[in-house]
């Protein structure tokens, strides 16, 4: 979907700014998100154990509970956004830039309700080994939004001309459609009928939302560290046309990211499955297989980016400067991807073994000690714009790679 965004609004007379305005509101909204998907995480390993047991009253149990828990979870974190969304004028970015940006930001914060409710029914099923639903709902929804992207940015078929706040509007329909989709299938359908449960009748249980947050608030802060060392170093990058640079590679970046995000996935449902039939072995395969995996894609993914980078670029923004810096980051990109693919699923691999609080440790040094402080030396003293925030990506990802395949032999072995 973002990557749907981000090329109808590089079709836009002012694409430079408004991709920087974007830049800007997803950082600060993606910020914020990663810890309603880091609490919803915690579903699948638990659903993944206790569907290996055959004990489906408990995993009735907990996916009612993740529901309510997701939902609180979203409701306060819409306010966190309602709030803290002013806070865009403190930075040191053109007005219009700003403007568009807390604007767009007003719209996307919507989300965080319908996609609380996709995100439980989405690890519930993929708990159950069940992948291809979310993804067939998602491709739906994908299509959705590259309709609505064109008719509301410019006013097609009686539609609005909205610009880059119809694409705003265009990913938050589709995402309503992906909660409604999810929780039709999961509460109504024939397959999950043994796991039916009423949300407002019976008792909530404290220990089942400790087990819950046991895993999600560690997995919550361990994404919030990551994002937060892509994020941040936005507020060094000096100008409109590297902003607008760094959105266009970061999109692409991101969507080969996506693909090691589910093998991360892949791996959680696999190793947790194992956990539950005490099949050590097996579990240790599964891990590293993920892994393997992982690596393989981002390797390919590299080449490609490295062939093409220039032709990639030009899809989202076809402006001789940001086109030229795009394509520089997208080099840049092709190495540090393959450490980020590497982290992502040897994280899954540890979500799984429902290890998640010292893997936070290796987050929190990886970005936070090493990677941005890095970003920062690089863009300002070094004054390399974006270029030198990249190269903090790649330090740290690099950290965090090694430690959690490191924590995964560690506890496997």
């Amino acid at each position: 979907m973002d990557l749907a965004d981000n090329y109808f609004i590089g079709r836009l007379p002012n694409k430079t700014e408004a991709q920087a305005a974007v830049a800007l509101a997803g950082a600060f909204y993606i910020l914020i998100l990663v810890m309603l998907i880091g609490v919803s995480y915690a579903l699948t390993p638990i659903v993944a154990e206790f569907n290996a047991k055959g004990e489906k009253e408990k995993i009735k149990t907990h996916l009612r509970h993740s529901l309510f828990l997701n939902l609180v979870t979203a409701i306060g974190l819409f306010v966190v956004l309602w709030l803290c969304g002013p806070l865009l004028h403190l930075t040191d970015k053109p007005d219009d830039v700003v403007d568009l940006a807390i604007k767009f930001l007003s719209v996307t914060m919507l989300s965080m309700i319908p996609l609380s409710i996709f995100f439980t029914f989405k690890q519930f099923a993929e708990g159950m080994s069940d992948t291809k639903t979310a993804m067939y709902v998602t491709i739906s929804a994908n299509l959705l939004n590259i309709f609505l992207n064109y008719c509301l940015c410019f006013g097609k078929f009686g539609m609005p001309e909205m610009g880059a706040i119809g694409a705003a509007w265009a990913t938050f329909i589709s995402r309503c459609t992906m909660a409604i989709a999810m929780l039709v299938y999961v509460r109504y359908g024939r397959k999950y009928s043994e796991y039916r449960f009423s949300f407002w009748t019976g008792k909530y249980e404290k220990s089942v939302f400790r087990t819950q947050l046991k895993i999600g608030i560690p997995s919550g802060l361990m994404f919030a560290m990551e994002v937060a060392a892509f994020a941040f170093p936005i507020l060094f990058i000096p100008d409109t046309t590297q902003l607008a640079a760094h959105r266009v590679a970061l999109g692409l970046a991101s969507m080969t990211y996506m693909i090691s995000s589910g093998l991360g996935a892949a791996a959680a449902i696999r190793v947790g499955t194992f956990v539950g039939t005490g099949n050590r072995l097996e579990m240790r395969r599964a891990g590293f297989s993920a892994i393997l995996l992982s690596f393989g894609f981002m390797c390919v993914a590299a080449v490609m980016f490295i062939l093409f980078r220039h032709w990639l670029t030009a899809q989202f923004n076809d402006e001789v400067p940001v086109m030229t810096y795009a394509s520089a980051l997208l080099f840049i990109a092709a190495g540090f991807q393959l450490f980020d693919g590497t982290q992502v699923t040897a994280q899954g691999a540890l979500r799984g073994l429902k290890d998640t609080v010292y893997p936070g440790y290796v987050a929190f040094v990886a970005y936070w000690i090493i990677g941005l402080p890095l970003s920062y030396f690089f863009c300002i003293p070094m004054g390399l714009g974006a270029i030198g925030v990249w190269y903090g990506f790649v330090a740290g990802l690099l950290v965090a790679g090694i430690g959690f395949v490191m924590r995964f032999h560690k506890l496997s072995r």
